[in-house]
């Protein structure tokens, strides 16, 4: 999906005072509306379709969206006591958001139905979330998780249900086979884009009898494979979604280095098969490094989440620390080649309980919390496996 704004303006006046010069006799061309990214090539002096000129663009991703039973309060009072509204809590992440050419979420649970919605630990939150996603500019959510199978498949079932509704596209899970393996297929500037979403586990539920693509689980051969499908079918840019790592561990552990590192490497013919790695999980913010090339988070933290307790079952404020990661694309030089990053930026982000808003930490620092120290705390974790000399910066 793409943001064009581009505006096409002709003026009227002056190009019929040079047909009438010419002694034109046919009429002038309309004005038409913004082209985007799919509109046909405007044709040559040949007549022929003049060759398209790829643009780049920019991704934004966020961490976890996770509505604890406090979270769906919130959304009931923003709606005024008469359902649900998801969108006020995430205006804080909407300048960032929707100024993307490209936006990605997680979401991490599924969705209820009828008023039968829970918190932690067997998720099943209202559909309403994903217009709010929707209103805040999100294009696609990766939906593969731990508790993706919380209700089973008619969770998977209503979830992506509702996601199809809002316009938001999805990878991870699904409710057939080609939807379950296959990626979410996105448009951003000039770039066919393929957002693949893999799980750690399920939390012991099993995979639905007779759906065994119902939610992907992470196998490095299966992804690596995947990827290479979607490069084949088109893709000039692959995007994975992991949810894996260790909770409330700011370090990726080991497991995290060690695919991160085979992924990245995964190569045809020179080209990497993957060009970012996206990860979700850990509930803490965890860093970005660029290995072989290829930028990965370890870990974006919670976006939307409620009071987090760790398992030495105390709150623990880092749950409700996150980042939007972004990056900006750029064509290459010869057809084929990778789409390169130009710039890797990171917004640190907050979610406060007490007034139920994601609040953007690389804006405003002064409203009455520390938050100039958990910005700081944020950016250290981020930036502590070296990605500044590769050029990662902390953005508003």
């Amino acid at each position: 999906m793409t943001r064009s704004t581009r505006r096409t303006r002709q003026k009227a006046a002056v190009l019929t005072a040079a047909l009438i010069a010419l002694g034109a006799g046919c009429a002038a061309p309309q004005e038409g509306p913004a082209r985007t990214t799919g509109s046909p090539s405007p044709t040559g002096a040949t007549g022929r379709p003049a060759p398209a000129v790829a643009r780049g663009f920019t991704l934004a991703a966020s961490g976890d969206v996770l509505p604890h039973s406090s979270i769906i309060d919130r959304a009931r009072t923003d709606a005024g006591g008469d359902g649900y509204d998801f969108a006020p809590m995430l205006s804080g992440a909407k300048p960032v958001v929707a100024k993307a050419d490209l936006a990605i979420c997680h979401m991490e649970t599924v969705y209820g139905a009828d008023g039968d919605y829970s918190g932690y630990p067997a998720f099943k939150s209202p559909p309403q979330v994903a217009a709010g996603l929707r209103a805040t500019g999100y294009d696609s959510c990766s939906t593969a998780s731990n508790h993706t199978l919380d209700d089973g498949a008619d969770g998977i079932g209503r979830t992506l249900g509702a996601l199809d509704r809002a316009g938001v596209k999805h990878a991870g899970s699904g409710r057939t086979a080609a939807e379950g393996r296959g990626p979410a297929q996105l448009r951003a500037g000039g770039a066919k884009v393929a957002q693949l979403a893999y799980t750690y586990d399920t939390n012991g539920y099993p995979l639905p009898k007779g759906r065994p693509w119902a939610v992907n689980l992470i196998d490095r051969q299966q992804i690596v494979a995947d990827a290479r499908a979607a490069r084949k079918a088109g893709a000039d840019v692959v995007v994975v979604s992991i949810h894996w790592g260790t909770e409330w561990q700011d370090a990726p552990d080991e497991k995290q280095l060690s695919l991160g590192e085979q992924l990245t490497a995964s190569r045809t013919n020179g080209r990497p098969d993957i060009d970012l790695i996206l990860g979700t999980h850990a509930h803490v913010p965890q860093a970005y490094e660029k290995v072989n090339g290829t930028w990965i988070i370890y870990g974006m933290g919670d976006q939307v989440a409620g009071e987090m307790i760790n398992y030495n079952e105390a709150q623990d404020a880092r749950g409700n620390m996150g980042t939007i990661g972004r990056f900006t694309f750029a064509p290459p030089a010869r057809a084929g080649q990778r789409w390169r990053v130009t710039k890797a930026e990171f917004v640190p982000e907050w979610f406060d309980v007490g007034s139920g808003r994601v609040v953007n930490l690389g804006r405003a620092i002064d409203r009455g919390a520390d938050l100039g120290g958990i910005r700081d705390q944020i950016r250290r974790v981020v930036l502590s496996r070296g990605a500044a000399k590769d050029g990662l910066v902390m953005a508003k």
